[in-house]
């Protein structure tokens, strides 16, 4: 049996959409995508939304839309896909790491309050804070918010991996409401790599209900033209961010049917919980109360015993027999040129490198058949208990 570790779920009618902006005489780019922005910001309640071409390339132009510049600090988690620590150093900025919750794997609060007090103290060039809502898992928003607006620091969303996740906030029973990620910053970025929740191919989204950060992003992404678009007039350093209506096209398809797709995923979450929860070597991903969690990937993780040896003998094993499986992620510290910049060593962040070395992403798809699951969680289970 061949089982991939994900697999794009888009239908037929969908690639007809595709098919329809292609065969469309004198093609204009726009309709599609002011169509995909407006749906977009109408899902997430979100103000405004502007389209990208990679959640990449969004998360850098919040950057630059908040001004972070040569110099500034901007705090975030080392245990992320890299661009969220990257997006930074494109501004010359520097990012500051600090270390996860083991359990959530998400950012640890109250190790974030230390470091912002420490750099305060220090009086530092502190800016903002990128949190990030790792595998569609929400951060702890209620604190992190707080703290932002204590310090008055930028709070910038990554939720690239967190299409559709919620968080209950509000203190009072009265006032508490589930309201999406994304729309608790100064402007949050999600990602449509074909892995995501939905996909638009290739393709991001910058959601924001602040007006000047909007029209900046949409000016810059679009080599810094004019609020009227004037063909060849450019108002500041810009761009080539633009994202086609043909990805559009299809992003407006998968958004009609994201609480299906996210439904579907949940299933598949569920059904590995179930299997898996009774085998001691292994910690799988708990749901949370007061968060809903938008399942981007399913990643289990070893218990200590275990060594990233294991670790790595497991995944190759499971290739052995057809199933698509990787580790999730590897620290952004330990990367080589984050080395050679920042001099990083192993043991700077001790609960993101012992997580990353016990990680195995399984198969994880909307449409993952039970049997399939079946097989992958019998399989896990004899090669771990045979090492």
């Amino acid at each position: 049996m061949k089982i991939p570790l994900s697999n794009p779920d888009i239908t037929e009618l969908e690639k007809e959409k595709i098919l329809e902006v292609l065969n469309t005489p004198n093609l204009s780019l726009g309709p599609k995508l002011d169509e995909f922005e407006r749906k977009f910001a109408a899902y997430i309640s979100s103000k405004y939304a502007i389209a990208v071409n990679s959640g990449t390339s969004g998360l850098h132009l919040c950057m630059r839309a908040l001004g972070i510049k040569d110099g500034d600090l901007v705090l975030t988690t080392p245990f992320s896909f890299i661009s969220s620590a990257n997006c930074i150093l494109f501004e010359r900025a520097t990012p500051v790491f600090v270390d996860i919750d083991e359990k959530t794997l998400n950012i640890d609060i109250d190790k974030l309050e230390d470091k912002i007090k420490q750099l305060k103290t220090q009086n530092s060039r502190l800016k903002a804070i990128l949190p990030v809502h790792i595998f569609g898992r929400p951060c702890e928003i209620n604190r992190i918010m707080e703290l932002a607006d204590y310090y008055k620091l930028s709070f910038i969303e990554d939720a690239a991996e967190a299409t559709g996740a919620e968080y209950l906030t509000g203190s009072e029973k009265n006032t508490k409401k589930w309201k999406k990620v994304g729309t608790f910053g100064d402007c949050g970025v999600f990602a449509f790599y074909p892995n995501k929740q939905m996909t638009t191919g290739e393709g991001g989204m910058i959601v924001t209900d602040d007006e000047n950060i909007y029209k900046l992003c949409r000016s810059m992404r679009n080599q810094g033209r004019s609020e009227d678009g004037a063909w060849l007039q450019h108002e500041r350093l810009g761009y080539n961010y633009r994202i086609s209506d043909i990805n559009c096209a299809l992003g407006i398809a998968q958004l009609e049917r994201i609480d299906e797709i996210l439904a579907k995923r949940e299933k598949v979450a569920r059904l590995y919980n179930e299997r898996l929860r009774v085998f001691e070597e292994l910690i799988i991903p708990e749901f949370e109360e007061g968060k809903k969690i938008s399942w981007f990937v399913y990643v289990v993780r070893l218990i200590d015993k275990y060594s990233r040896r294991n670790r790595d003998l497991i995944l190759a094993k499971l290739k052995e027999a057809g199933i698509g499986c990787s580790n999730y992620f590897t620290p952004i510290h330990l990367q080589p040129f984050y080395r050679k910049m920042f001099g990083y060593k192993k043991g700077d962040f001790p609960v993101t490198e012992k997580v990353s070395e016990r990680t195995i992403a399984l198969p994880f798809y909307n449409n993952l058949k039970e049997e399939q699951i079946d097989y992958v969680c019998e399989k896990l289970i004899k090669i771990i208990q045979s090492i």
